[in-house]
């Protein structure tokens, strides 16, 4: 059986937008019960703002002492402004993995700025609506306030695993055939 989260940690997983369903679904197994955060449905800029906005509310419903946030895909550049929130509702990230995500930079980068400095190979989602890739995300300067990790999944994200662990972050490569995303996350979590 897959070690847990660690018990303090409530586990929070941010799906970035609808194609994550399929990791989503694997990386449940690993964390128990976690809550899930859907992303805003619908409506316009400022996407960022709102998915932050979404996401602290829904956690904030649940009250879990010391989240555990996991953001996939999209919602990567997001969780330092998710985890700002949580810390000011005096609810302070038990941690932080990014699975398949870029990393979240101080100063109000756009997408587009984050993926040209850590992954400019990793192409433009061409479904995003008008705005997203290039409106400014959310300022957080004194992150990250807990410790994080990377789960690697989609061979394609290599170069921000790369950069996670230059940055002395924990990776967790889970791209091998029969690999097992759940069991990498556990193993990953354990070694926050």
């Amino acid at each position: 059986m897959s070690p847990g989260p660690p018990q303090a940690a409530a586990p929070v997983l941010l799906p970035g937008g609808p194609g994550d369903g399929g990791v989503l679904r694997a990386l449940a197994g690993g964390l128990g019960d976690p809550l899930v955060v859907d992303p805003p449905e619908g409506g316009g800029p400022p996407y960022a703002a709102r998915y932050v906005a979404a996401a602290s509310l829904r956690i904030a419903a649940a009250a879990p002492e010391a989240p555990l946030l996991v953001a996939v895909g999209e919602a990567g550049p997001l969780a330092a402004a998710i985890g700002a929130a949580q810390r000011a509702a005096h609810r302070p990230p038990a941690g932080y993995v990014l699975v398949d995500a870029l990393m979240p930079a101080p100063g109000g980068t756009t997408r587009d700025e984050l993926r040209a400095a850590q992954n400019p190979e990793l192409p433009a989602d061409p479904q995003a609506p008008p705005g997203y890739r290039t409106e400014p995300l959310p300022q957080v300067g004194d992150w990250p306030d807990a410790p994080c990790g990377y789960l690697l999944t989609d061979p394609r994200h290599a170069p921000t695993a790369r950069l996670a662990g230059l940055r002395g972050w924990p990776v967790a490569d889970a791209t091998a055939p029969g690999a097992d995303p759940a069991a990498a996350l556990a193993g990953l979590i354990a070694r926050l």
